[in-house]
């Protein structure tokens, strides 16, 4: 087995993923501390060509040399606003037709497995703060709930590997309606 070439890989060049079309789903950061977590969704949201972030609260923002040292300049490819809360974010998005679902542990989560996409329906993805997860004002905005089925004693995953087990679980179930 021979690992292949960064020139095989076949990556479209920055202005070819501009153009391209992307999977229908925004991840809205609320109030994430760590920068490096932050870099990590731009990173997982360039590999599976979500529409856009939304930064709220004290989520850092590009350009932040934390930010690109886990996010290896995909801050410059990932479309990204900032919102000075979670909640006025969620109104815009609302506004324009997203379905939003908090990734979170509350009564009447659906468990990621058991999640279902359905085509034609845009939808943003709120992860919540490192200690204290989607706060509860976010959570009451939200039309429902995803859960990462978990056995283990912590039933908590760092927010940035939760988002690459969520983001590839939609792209999985979405990547041919895009």
């Amino acid at each position: 087995m021979r690992k292949i070439t960064n020139e095989e890989l076949g990556r479209p060049s920055v202005s070819e993923f501009a153009a391209m079309a992307k999977m229908p789903v925004a991840v809205v950061l609320d109030n994430v501390r760590s920068s490096q977590n932050v870099g990590a969704f731009f990173r997982t949201g360039d590999a599976f060509a979500v529409e856009r972030i939304a930064l709220c609260g004290i989520t850092a923002t590009p350009p932040s040399r934390d930010i690109h040292k886990t996010a290896l300049g995909a801050e410059l490819t990932v479309p990204w606003s900032y919102y000075g809360t979670t909640e006025e974010c969620i109104a815009r998005l609302r506004e324009e037709g997203y379905a939003i679902y908090a990734v979170e542990q509350v009564e009447g989560a659906v468990m990621l497995d058991d999640f279902r996409t359905q085509p034609g329906v845009k939808y943003a993805l709120v992860f919540g703060n490192e200690v204290d997860g989607v706060g509860q004002e976010a959570v009451d905005l939200c039309d429902g709930a995803v859960e990462i089925p978990q056995v283990g004693v912590k039933h908590s995953i760092n927010v940035s590997v939760s988002g690459g087990v969520v983001l590839w679980t939609f792209f999985a179930q979405l990547k041919g309606c895009f």
